[in-house]
């Protein structure tokens, strides 16, 4: 675990903040139990058939399979979908919700995970700004409308990791569904809900330079989570990082905690409610 100085400087800040802004990377839904996508082998652990296939995750992850072999599309994301709705959050984001609600000026949410488990627990000032699974769009598409994925239930063989017929269709022109998600080389991903979303943060941001910002999971290869971390705290260097794997702060200003997200907000906890 963390040095108890590193904790103690990390406690002092929260104690000490007049609101709180989570950024949020993938590793922080690692405690609930979801997979970690980072490198082939990560996914493939999680994923069994396409390990067998050979198929990466940046290659399934691709918007041009709904056009050209959307079972396999659909394999793909209606498995996560299923995954995310069954997942429930780790203690670890009621803490910090907790710790939110003591703040004068509350707190947000900056992330690019798309489980949604955030607002599962309780959350209510969230920018997703990969958009959300729990979220359909046309896959063409054929204008900019965005649907709730509630009742959506695809059936997908295990073996193949391909998705059964019917597929999910865009309620405007009868075409195939997908995911609200921004996708690798994406063209067509419908942002307006992602954009509205991170402009309610952005002004919440503005409103409160006295946050601090607790950063989780969030790593180098897709920098947006620790690029938007470093900017929100940049006046005032008030960034706690806990990465266990790229936890290095840029001109030491912030707190670095090399471990996990559960314990490391766990062991904060203890020492906010020791006082």
């Amino acid at each position: 675990m963390p040095s108890s100085g590193e904790l103690r400087r990390a406690a002092e800040l929260i104690a000490g903040a007049g609101a709180l802004l989570v950024c949020a990377g993938a590793g922080m839904g690692v405690d609930s139990g979801l997979p970690d996508f980072r490198g082939d082998e990560g996914f493939w652990r999680a994923y069994p058939p396409y390990a067998r296939l050979g198929l990466r995750f940046a290659e399934l992850a691709d918007p041009r399979h709904f056009a050209e072999d959307p079972a396999l599309a659909w394999g793909f994301y209606g498995h996560r979908l299923r995954l995310y709705r069954e997942t429930m959050p780790h203690k670890g984001f009621s803490l910090l919700r907790d710790w939110g609600a003591a703040r004068p000026g509350g707190s947000a949410v900056f992330t690019s995970n798309v489980d949604g488990q955030f607002q599962a627990a309780g959350f209510l000032l969230v920018a997703e700004v990969h958009g959300s699974i729990h979220r359909l769009q046309c896959a063409v598409p054929c204008g900019t409308e965005i649907w709730s994925a509630d009742g959506l239930e695809p059936r997908i063989d295990e073996d193949s990791m391909r998705a059964a017929e019917p597929l999910p269709e865009c309620p405007a022109c009868g075409g195939l569904a997908r995911p609200n998600i921004l996708m690798f080389g994406d063209f067509d991903w419908i942002s307006h809900r992602s954009d509205d979303q991170l402009r309610a943060v952005n002004e919440w941001r503005r409103d409160h330079p006295d946050l601090v910002v607790i950063e989780l999971g969030a790593g180098q290869a897709v920098p947006t989570v620790r690029r938007y971390a470093e900017l929100a705290s940049a006046a005032t260097g008030a960034l706690i990082r806990v990465n266990p794997r790229e936890p290095e702060i840029r001109h030491d200003r912030g707190v670095s905690l090399p471990y996990g997200a559960l314990d490391t907000l766990t062991a904060i906890d203890e020492l906010l409610t020791a006082g």
